[in-house]
Protein backbone atom coordinates (compact mmCIF):
# COMPACT_ATOMS: atom_id res chain seq x y z
CA UNK A 1 0.00 0.00 0.00
CA UNK A 2 1.09 3.53 -0.63
CA UNK A 3 2.30 5.89 2.19
CA UNK A 4 1.87 9.82 2.10
CA UNK A 5 2.48 12.50 4.68
CA UNK A 6 0.17 14.19 6.29
CA UNK A 7 1.16 17.61 4.49
CA UNK A 8 0.85 15.35 1.40
CA UNK A 9 -2.50 14.52 2.04
CA UNK A 10 -3.45 18.32 2.94
CA UNK A 11 -1.59 19.49 0.11
CA UNK A 12 -3.46 16.97 -2.06
CA UNK A 13 -7.29 17.58 -0.62
CA UNK A 14 -6.81 21.80 0.10
CA UNK A 15 -6.68 21.60 3.46
CA UNK A 16 -5.26 22.68 7.21
CA UNK A 17 -3.52 20.25 9.65
CA UNK A 18 -3.89 21.11 13.11
CA UNK A 19 -2.11 19.26 15.78
CA UNK A 20 -0.86 16.82 13.45
CA UNK A 21 3.30 17.03 12.53
CA UNK A 22 3.39 17.30 8.41
CA UNK A 23 5.99 14.63 8.52
CA UNK A 24 3.43 12.28 9.65
CA UNK A 25 3.18 9.10 7.49
CA UNK A 26 -0.52 7.87 6.68
CA UNK A 27 -0.93 4.78 5.12
CA UNK A 28 -4.39 3.45 5.38
CA UNK A 29 -8.20 4.64 5.64
CA UNK A 30 -10.33 3.33 8.05
CA UNK A 31 -13.42 4.28 9.91
CA UNK A 32 -13.30 5.97 13.26
CA UNK A 33 -13.87 2.30 15.31
CA UNK A 34 -11.41 0.52 13.20
CA UNK A 35 -8.41 3.22 13.07
CA UNK A 36 -4.42 2.34 14.11
CA UNK A 37 -1.31 3.82 13.65
CA UNK A 38 -0.92 5.42 10.33
CA UNK A 39 -4.61 5.41 10.18
CA UNK A 40 -6.67 8.45 8.23
CA UNK A 41 -10.17 8.40 9.54
CA UNK A 42 -13.57 11.57 9.00
CA UNK A 43 -15.74 12.52 11.02
CA UNK A 44 -19.15 14.40 8.91
CA UNK A 45 -21.28 13.80 11.83
CA UNK A 46 -21.42 15.00 15.10
CA UNK A 47 -23.13 12.20 16.91
CA UNK A 48 -20.18 9.95 16.00
CA UNK A 49 -17.69 12.70 17.81
CA UNK A 50 -17.13 10.48 20.78
CA UNK A 51 -15.58 7.99 18.72
CA UNK A 52 -13.66 10.58 17.26
CA UNK A 53 -12.23 11.65 20.78
CA UNK A 54 -11.28 8.60 21.59
CA UNK A 55 -10.32 6.85 17.71
CA UNK A 56 -6.58 5.83 17.65
CA UNK A 57 -6.18 7.61 14.04
CA UNK A 58 -3.71 9.34 13.85
CA UNK A 59 -5.47 12.33 11.64
CA UNK A 60 -9.23 13.02 11.63
CA UNK A 61 -11.01 14.55 8.66
CA UNK A 62 -12.96 16.91 9.69
CA UNK A 63 -15.03 20.50 8.59
CA UNK A 64 -14.21 24.05 9.55
CA UNK A 65 -16.12 24.37 12.40
CA UNK A 66 -15.96 20.92 14.27
CA UNK A 67 -13.96 21.01 17.75
CA UNK A 68 -12.25 17.96 18.67
CA UNK A 69 -10.14 19.41 21.48
CA UNK A 70 -6.28 18.46 20.30
CA UNK A 71 -6.52 15.83 18.35
CA UNK A 72 -5.00 15.65 15.17
CA UNK A 73 -7.32 17.38 12.56
CA UNK A 74 -7.10 18.16 8.41
CA UNK A 75 -9.97 20.59 7.97
CA UNK A 76 -11.34 20.57 4.53
CA UNK A 77 -15.19 21.82 3.72
CA UNK A 78 -16.24 18.46 2.39
CA UNK A 79 -15.13 15.60 4.84
CA UNK A 80 -16.75 12.62 3.35
CA UNK A 81 -15.57 13.48 -0.20
CA UNK A 82 -12.04 14.11 1.17
CA UNK A 83 -12.35 10.39 2.72
CA UNK A 84 -13.64 9.17 -0.49
CA UNK A 85 -10.72 10.85 -2.35
CA UNK A 86 -8.30 9.44 -0.06
CA UNK A 87 -9.42 5.69 -0.51
CA UNK A 88 -8.34 6.16 -3.58
CA UNK A 89 -5.35 7.26 -2.98
CA UNK A 90 -3.97 4.86 -0.40
CA UNK A 91 -5.56 1.60 -1.29
CA UNK A 92 -5.44 1.48 -5.32
CA UNK A 93 -7.52 -1.07 -7.01
CA UNK A 94 -5.01 -3.85 -8.73
CA UNK A 95 -5.52 -4.02 -12.61
CA UNK A 96 -7.20 -7.12 -13.50
CA UNK A 97 -4.96 -9.69 -14.46
CA UNK A 98 -6.81 -12.22 -16.90
CA UNK A 99 -3.48 -14.52 -18.41
CA UNK A 100 -5.06 -15.82 -21.62
CA UNK A 101 -6.20 -18.63 -19.76
CA UNK A 102 -9.53 -19.77 -18.16
CA UNK A 103 -7.73 -20.78 -15.06
CA UNK A 104 -5.11 -18.20 -14.46
CA UNK A 105 -1.48 -20.44 -14.71
CA UNK A 106 -1.51 -18.65 -10.55
CA UNK A 107 -4.84 -19.89 -9.44
CA UNK A 108 -4.59 -22.92 -7.18
CA UNK A 109 -6.92 -25.54 -7.37
CA UNK A 110 -7.07 -28.42 -4.89
CA UNK A 111 -7.48 -32.35 -5.44
CA UNK A 112 -11.00 -33.22 -6.72
CA UNK A 113 -11.54 -29.43 -8.23
CA UNK A 114 -14.37 -29.84 -11.52
CA UNK A 115 -13.57 -26.55 -13.62
CA UNK A 116 -16.84 -26.55 -16.25
CA UNK A 117 -16.07 -25.27 -19.65
CA UNK A 118 -16.86 -21.62 -19.81
CA UNK A 119 -15.61 -20.98 -15.72
CA UNK A 120 -12.67 -18.88 -14.97
CA UNK A 121 -10.57 -18.45 -12.09
CA UNK A 122 -8.51 -15.23 -11.49
CA UNK A 123 -5.42 -14.38 -10.72
CA UNK A 124 -3.82 -15.84 -7.10
CA UNK A 125 -7.31 -17.44 -5.89
CA UNK A 126 -7.45 -20.35 -4.38
CA UNK A 127 -9.85 -23.38 -4.65
CA UNK A 128 -9.54 -26.20 -1.95
CA UNK A 129 -10.52 -29.78 -2.50
CA UNK A 130 -13.31 -30.69 -4.09
CA UNK A 131 -14.96 -27.11 -5.05
CA UNK A 132 -17.29 -27.59 -8.26
CA UNK A 133 -17.72 -24.48 -10.72
CA UNK A 134 -20.71 -25.05 -13.14
CA UNK A 135 -20.44 -23.64 -16.84
CA UNK A 136 -20.23 -19.56 -17.19
CA UNK A 137 -18.76 -19.04 -13.39
CA UNK A 138 -16.05 -16.88 -12.99
CA UNK A 139 -13.82 -16.37 -9.69
CA UNK A 140 -11.78 -13.18 -9.41
CA UNK A 141 -8.62 -12.33 -8.66
CA UNK A 142 -7.26 -13.16 -4.91
CA UNK A 143 -10.26 -15.76 -4.12
CA UNK A 144 -10.36 -17.88 -1.80
CA UNK A 145 -13.25 -20.83 -1.87
CA UNK A 146 -13.39 -23.37 1.27
CA UNK A 147 -13.34 -27.16 0.74
CA UNK A 148 -16.17 -28.53 -1.03
CA UNK A 149 -18.07 -25.54 -2.06
CA UNK A 150 -20.03 -25.73 -5.37
CA UNK A 151 -21.19 -22.56 -7.39
CA UNK A 152 -23.95 -22.95 -9.83
CA UNK A 153 -23.76 -21.38 -13.35
CA UNK A 154 -23.70 -17.92 -13.73
CA UNK A 155 -22.05 -16.79 -10.25
CA UNK A 156 -19.26 -14.25 -9.78
CA UNK A 157 -17.05 -13.44 -6.88
CA UNK A 158 -15.55 -10.08 -7.69
CA UNK A 159 -11.74 -9.80 -6.16
CA UNK A 160 -10.99 -10.91 -2.94
CA UNK A 161 -14.31 -12.66 -1.80
CA UNK A 162 -13.84 -15.35 1.01
CA UNK A 163 -16.02 -18.76 1.00
CA UNK A 164 -15.33 -21.23 3.78
CA UNK A 165 -16.55 -25.02 3.48
CA UNK A 166 -19.01 -26.39 1.89
CA UNK A 167 -20.52 -22.96 0.63
CA UNK A 168 -23.33 -23.46 -2.20
CA UNK A 169 -24.17 -20.37 -3.96
CA UNK A 170 -26.65 -20.96 -6.92
CA UNK A 171 -27.45 -19.29 -10.29
CA UNK A 172 -26.49 -15.84 -11.45
CA UNK A 173 -25.64 -14.38 -7.81
CA UNK A 174 -23.10 -11.99 -7.51
CA UNK A 175 -20.92 -11.23 -4.68
CA UNK A 176 -18.38 -8.02 -4.28
CA UNK A 177 -19.95 -6.15 -6.19
CA UNK A 178 -19.56 -1.63 -5.14
CA UNK A 179 -21.82 -1.16 -2.74
CA UNK A 180 -23.69 1.95 -3.27
CA UNK A 181 -22.17 4.96 -1.94
CA UNK A 182 -21.92 8.70 -3.43
CA UNK A 183 -21.45 11.88 -1.85
CA UNK A 184 -22.71 15.10 -3.67
CA UNK A 185 -20.06 17.75 -4.57
CA UNK A 186 -20.64 20.72 -6.73
CA UNK A 187 -23.93 19.49 -7.61
CA UNK A 188 -22.61 15.96 -8.99
CA UNK A 189 -22.84 12.63 -7.58
CA UNK A 190 -19.55 11.54 -7.04
CA UNK A 191 -18.74 7.51 -6.44
CA UNK A 192 -16.82 6.58 -3.21
CA UNK A 193 -14.26 3.69 -3.87
CA UNK A 194 -15.73 0.92 -2.18
CA UNK A 195 -12.51 -1.44 -1.74
CA UNK A 196 -13.63 -4.78 0.73
CA UNK A 197 -14.20 -7.62 0.01
CA UNK A 198 -17.29 -10.20 1.12
CA UNK A 199 -16.51 -13.14 3.27
CA UNK A 200 -19.20 -16.36 3.65
CA UNK A 201 -18.91 -18.79 6.81
CA UNK A 202 -18.77 -22.73 6.27
CA UNK A 203 -21.64 -24.47 5.10
CA UNK A 204 -24.15 -21.31 4.13
CA UNK A 205 -26.00 -21.37 0.79
CA UNK A 206 -27.38 -18.32 -1.21
CA UNK A 207 -29.96 -18.72 -4.06
CA UNK A 208 -30.61 -17.47 -7.24
CA UNK A 209 -30.10 -13.39 -8.25
CA UNK A 210 -28.64 -13.00 -4.58
CA UNK A 211 -26.61 -9.39 -4.64
CA UNK A 212 -24.09 -8.86 -1.91
CA UNK A 213 -22.28 -5.85 -1.74
CA UNK A 214 -18.19 -5.49 -0.45
CA UNK A 215 -17.94 -3.30 2.33
CA UNK A 216 -16.37 0.39 2.01
CA UNK A 217 -12.52 -0.42 3.40
CA UNK A 218 -13.21 -4.12 5.28
CA UNK A 219 -15.71 -7.35 4.83
CA UNK A 220 -19.55 -7.88 4.12
CA UNK A 221 -19.81 -10.73 6.06
CA UNK A 222 -22.05 -13.65 6.00
CA UNK A 223 -22.03 -16.23 9.09
CA UNK A 224 -21.64 -19.62 8.77
CA UNK A 225 -24.92 -22.34 8.39
CA UNK A 226 -27.04 -18.57 7.00
CA UNK A 227 -29.08 -19.58 4.14
CA UNK A 228 -30.37 -16.66 1.97
CA UNK A 229 -33.58 -17.29 -0.05
CA UNK A 230 -33.35 -15.61 -4.47
CA UNK A 231 -33.49 -12.19 -5.04
CA UNK A 232 -31.97 -11.01 -1.50
CA UNK A 233 -30.06 -7.69 -1.57
CA UNK A 234 -27.07 -7.04 1.36
CA UNK A 235 -25.56 -4.02 0.99
CA UNK A 236 -22.32 -2.91 1.92
CA UNK A 237 -20.30 -3.30 5.39
CA UNK A 238 -23.67 -5.67 6.69
CA UNK A 239 -22.10 -8.01 9.44
CA UNK A 240 -24.93 -11.02 9.58
CA UNK A 241 -24.17 -13.99 12.11
CA UNK A 242 -24.63 -17.70 11.95
CA UNK A 243 -27.87 -19.86 10.85
CA UNK A 244 -29.82 -16.92 9.89
CA UNK A 245 -32.84 -17.61 7.73
CA UNK A 246 -33.09 -14.28 4.99
CA UNK A 247 -35.91 -15.14 2.64
CA UNK A 248 -36.98 -13.69 -0.54
CA UNK A 249 -36.77 -10.31 -1.75
CA UNK A 250 -35.10 -8.90 1.58
CA UNK A 251 -33.40 -6.19 1.54
CA UNK A 252 -30.71 -4.98 4.02
CA UNK A 253 -29.45 -1.39 4.01
CA UNK A 254 -25.32 -0.82 5.07
CA UNK A 255 -23.82 -1.07 8.06
CA UNK A 256 -26.40 -3.19 9.82
CA UNK A 257 -25.57 -6.12 12.01
CA UNK A 258 -27.31 -9.03 12.44
CA UNK A 259 -27.11 -11.39 15.54
CA UNK A 260 -27.40 -15.18 15.50
CA UNK A 261 -30.49 -17.03 14.25
CA UNK A 262 -32.08 -14.13 13.00
CA UNK A 263 -35.06 -14.20 10.75
CA UNK A 264 -35.93 -12.01 7.98
CA UNK A 265 -39.48 -13.05 6.32
CA UNK A 266 -39.95 -12.42 2.32
CA UNK A 267 -39.95 -9.04 1.47
CA UNK A 268 -38.20 -7.39 4.71
CA UNK A 269 -36.82 -4.27 4.59
CA UNK A 270 -34.16 -3.57 7.25
CA UNK A 271 -32.64 0.57 7.69
CA UNK A 272 -28.68 1.10 7.68
CA UNK A 273 -26.50 1.61 10.77
CA UNK A 274 -28.82 -0.44 13.02
CA UNK A 275 -28.88 -4.03 15.07
CA UNK A 276 -31.36 -7.30 15.28
CA UNK A 277 -30.43 -9.01 18.30
CA UNK A 278 -29.96 -12.72 17.85
CA UNK A 279 -33.29 -14.80 17.89
CA UNK A 280 -35.78 -12.09 16.25
CA UNK A 281 -38.25 -12.81 13.77
CA UNK A 282 -39.31 -10.20 11.23
CA UNK A 283 -42.73 -10.70 9.54
CA UNK A 284 -43.26 -10.59 6.23
CA UNK A 285 -43.62 -7.22 3.80
CA UNK A 286 -42.23 -5.32 7.30
CA UNK A 287 -39.65 -2.78 7.20
CA UNK A 288 -37.14 -2.60 10.18
CA UNK A 289 -36.72 0.99 10.66
CA UNK A 290 -34.66 0.97 14.19
CA UNK A 291 -32.55 -1.20 16.15
CA UNK A 292 -34.03 -4.48 17.87
CA UNK A 293 -33.15 -6.54 20.91
CA UNK A 294 -32.47 -10.30 21.29
CA UNK A 295 -35.68 -12.36 20.66
CA UNK A 296 -37.51 -9.68 18.73
CA UNK A 297 -41.02 -10.56 17.05
CA UNK A 298 -41.76 -7.80 15.25
CA UNK A 299 -44.14 -6.73 11.78
CA UNK A 300 -45.83 -3.83 10.12
CA UNK A 301 -44.43 -1.10 8.89
CA UNK A 302 -43.22 0.18 10.60
CA UNK A 303 -42.25 -2.73 12.29
CA UNK A 304 -42.92 -2.94 15.81
CA UNK A 305 -43.92 -6.40 18.15
CA UNK A 306 -46.00 -8.36 16.43
CA UNK A 307 -48.84 -7.91 19.12
CA UNK A 308 -49.01 -4.45 18.70
CA UNK A 309 -49.66 -4.27 15.44
CA UNK A 310 -52.30 -6.49 14.72
CA UNK A 311 -54.17 -4.97 17.43
CA UNK A 312 -54.00 -1.80 15.28
CA UNK A 313 -54.79 -3.40 12.18
CA UNK A 314 -57.85 -4.95 13.76
CA UNK A 315 -58.38 -1.25 15.16
CA UNK A 316 -57.51 -0.13 11.38
CA UNK A 317 -60.29 -2.44 10.45
CA UNK A 318 -63.42 -1.53 12.32
CA UNK A 319 -63.26 1.80 11.55
CA UNK A 320 -65.51 1.75 8.29
CA UNK A 321 -67.98 0.43 10.22
CA UNK A 322 -67.78 2.92 12.98
CA UNK A 323 -67.86 5.66 10.95
CA UNK A 324 -71.09 4.73 9.17
CA UNK A 325 -72.34 4.53 12.30
CA UNK A 326 -71.20 8.10 13.46
CA UNK A 327 -72.90 8.99 10.29
CA UNK A 328 -76.56 7.26 11.37
CA UNK A 329 -76.44 9.03 14.57
CA UNK A 330 -76.05 12.12 12.89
Amino acid sequence: MPTITAQDLATRLGGELEHCPPDRPISEVRPLDEAGPGSVSFLANLKYAAKARTSEAVLILVDAATDLGDRPVLRVSNPYWAFAQAIGWLHPELEPDWGGSPVHPTATLGPGCRVAPGATVGARSVLDAGCVLHPGVHVGDDCHLGEGCELFSGVVLYRRTRLGRHVRIHANTVLGSDGYGYVLVDGRHRKVPQVGWVEVGDEAELGACVTVDRGVLGPTRIGAGTKVDNQVQIGHNVQIGEHCLLVSQSGISGSTKLGDYVTLAGKVGVVGHIEIGSRSIVGGNSVVAKSLPEGSFVTGFPARPHREWTESQAALNRLPRLLKQLRAKG
